[in-house]
């Protein structure tokens, strides 16, 4: 069967949310988004129903000469990157499934003769969530046992915290510990440990670096304001205001802050948290979201936390004010983006990616705003902002964010983050494109030998080719004279061959 004849066996809502997790790596939390929006629209409908499509039984003719025809659920028809993205988008919000239901999927993918890795895998870890009990076996191969244990004692020395969190018997674990313990007389701390120790040094030296700069604060006439900025506008007015963070807390939130705290000391307890922990965050208001984050010192995580407690704030329901998910973003995310001083981690790339997808808006507002404002930029924040471009942000947050760049001076690095935006070729109108122009014209003399520059302005030329009239050619063939790089002529020849509108 190809794609449309298994999807043609879910009805309505479940057919869309199905189709989505066709989609490459993303599939899960592309499915994540669908879900939520079906949940605003019908809360009340069961995944029960899901999960009984996907086990039931399809008869299927194998295609060889004299094959049987035979009978196997539905899920096993699917190929192994829609099952990947499955028990992806299950363990997300397995709090939301049945269990009874999840384990009869669980059953049906056991039936499979040659499961992929990545599948078993994920079986194998839902199992342990549900059931709430060790696996007989470990996640990985012994092979891969090997490695780890090699690689964590060269970076920790101890090697239990690798068995901890994959499962293995205490008797494996006590006999790992030993051997860890005779290979080295000298006492070396975890992986773990290492990484909350450098983000405790990093968080003293951000607090004493850190200044408090005041924000100008300016009245616009709304009416007056061309449609294009009003977005942007909006934005800046949305921004939280200063709160008062000793404020105290209602005793419901100070319960859920020492609970929270609990989990942030256990991580192999998060697996079987519930996202009730959590739901304080959709009470909060302003200033209580700020004491909360304050009293939680999230800008202080490891990273093995972050990526749990991001994850779970993605899928919260109902989903987050602005003002709450900002401020969440700004103390989790923020400084640790700005210290970057090379590429992020994949744990920080998750965790900002999940937020990202559930919270664009806040996080234009409370990441990506600081970014680019940032005089000096490095290549670390330049890559997680093009990461983001090119795999989180709509068309309309593209444009939000590209009109942020036209208030500010650019810099060489932050070049690469405009061309990434205009390559997404978002949809300009001819007000925003003059902007856009103009900005063009006043940096040509800084970037006069900068080829980043150059690509950047061909892309322009190329892609909104329709919007340049007689004056805007005018403005950038001046500009191009003073062009030093190896386009040159390359983009007085697209120019050309623009017509006059």
């Amino acid at each position: 069967m190809n794609a449309g004849q298994l999807l043609s066996r879910f009805d309505g809502q479940w057919k869309l949310l199905a189709r989505s997790l066709f989609f490459g790596v993303s599939g899960a939390h592309r499915t994540l988004e669908v879900f939520k929006r079906q949940q605003r629209a019908t809360p009340d409908r069961s995944l029960s129903d899901l999960i009984e499509t996907l086990c039931r039984d399809e008869i299927t003719y194998p295609g060889g000469n004299g094959q049987p025809l035979t009978v196997k659920p539905l899920v096993l028809l699917f190929p192994p990157l829609f099952k990947q993205n499955l028990l992806a988008f299950i363990f997300l919000i397995h709090s939301r499934f049945p269990k009874a239901a999840i384990l009869h999927l669980l059953r049906c993918l056991d039936l499979d003769p040659c499961p992929s890795l990545w599948v078993a895998v994920w079986t194998k870890q839902l199992k342990r969530i549900i059931l709430g009990c060790p696996l007989e076996e470990p996640l990985y191969s012994p092979a891969c046992a090997e490695r780890l244990t090699a690689l964590s004692r060269r970076v920790g020395g101890e090697t239990g915290w690798w068995d901890e969190c994959s499962g293995l018997q205490a008797e494996e674990a006590r006999t790992a510990a030993v051997l860890s313990e005779t290979g080295s007389q000298k006492k070396r701390k975890a992986p773990f440990d290492i990484l909350n120790d450098e983000n405790e040094e990093m968080q003293q030296e951000k607090k004493r670096m850190k200044t408090d700069e005041p924000i100008d604060g300016q009245v616009h006439d709304q009416d007056s304001l061309p449609e294009h900025m009003k977005m942007a506008e909006e934005l800046e007015t949305d921004a939280p205001e200063q709160v008062n963070t000793h404020e105290p807390l209602p005793e419901h939130m100070k319960a859920s802050v020492l609970q929270i705290k609990e989990l942030f000391k256990s991580p192999t307890e998060w697996d079987n948290c519930s996202l009730d922990v959590l739901k304080v965050l959709n009470d909060c208001d302003a200033t209580q979201a700020e004491v909360l984050c304050g009293q939680l010192n999230l800008s202080d995580l490891a990273d093995h936390t972050l990526i749990q407690i991001c994850g779970r704030i993605s899928v919260l329901l109902p989903d987050l004010s602005f003002s709450t998910a900002a401020t969440l973003i700004k103390n989790l995310l923020l400084q640790r983006v700005l210290s970057l001083t090379e590429p992020p981690s994949r744990c920080l790339m998750s965790a900002v990616t999940s937020l990202c997808t559930s919270y664009p808006r806040s996080m234009c507002h409370a990441l990506i705003g600081p970014l680019i404002e940032q005089d000096n930029m490095g290549n670390a924040q330049a890559e997680l902002l093009n990461k983001l471009i090119e795999g989180c942000l709509d068309s309309h947050y593209r444009l939000l964010v590209l009109q942020m760049t036209l208030k500010i001076s650019w810099s060489e690095l932050l070049l690469s983050v405009i061309h990434s935006l205009l390559d997404s070729k978002p949809d300009l109108n001819e007000e925003l494109f003059t902007l856009l122009i103009e900005q063009l014209v006043n940096q040509t003399p800084l970037f006069t030998k900068s080829v980043r520059f150059a690509k950047m302005m061909l892309t322009t030329l190329t892609k909104y080719g329709n919007l340049v009239n007689a004056s805007h050619k005018h403005s950038l063939s001046d500009c191009l004279m003073l062009n030093e790089t190896f386009l040159k002529k390359a983009l007085q020849a697209v120019l050309k061959r623009i017509p006059d509108a």
